[in-house]
């Protein structure tokens, strides 16, 4: 089973719409990929859904159902070390601290150019569609 740290970009993208790649990706939390999380990224992904969710009309038990998944399925990883600053984007940083420190296959996410050269830390980062395509090759 995969190790990733999705992007909230990715939870927000669910959201908007139920017939792209980050819905897919969330269908298989559980199933194909195990989310590593820490309580920044878990507190992240509600306050950014919820906001998200109020401006399209959808209930906010829906972020509920979505942040009960992650923390469910997920492997919580504490983080004792910083690889800061690195990134372009100091709000994208405590995922790389993640994904590192839990020995993540991936960072998914829609914006891979804030990610540039993670490759060095040996960690990856894919688009929804790139991961759909792996969870797919690696099906029986």
């Amino acid at each position: 089973m995969y190790q990733i740290v999705p992007d909230t970009n990715v939870i927000v993208s669910a959201l908007r719409s139920r017939r792209g790649a980050s819905f897919a990706v969330l269908q298989r939390i559980g199933e194909a990929w195990e989310p590593l999380i820490s309580v920044p990224l878990i507190l992240e992904y509600e306050a950014v859904g919820k906001r998200e969710a109020e401006r399209l009309g959808i209930p906010l038990s829906t972020v509920d159902a979505i942040v009960r998944a992650f923390c469910f399925h997920g492997r919580e990883t504490n983080v004792h070390f910083r690889v800061r600053p690195f990134l372009p984007d100091p709000g994208d940083e405590f995922l790389l601290e993640l994904a590192v420190a839990g020995a993540a296959d991936a960072i998914v996410t829609h914006n891979v150019r804030h990610f540039a050269d993670v490759d060095r830390f040996g960690v990856r980062v894919l688009t929804p569609r790139e991961f759909l395509r792996k969870i797919e090759e690696k099906r029986p």
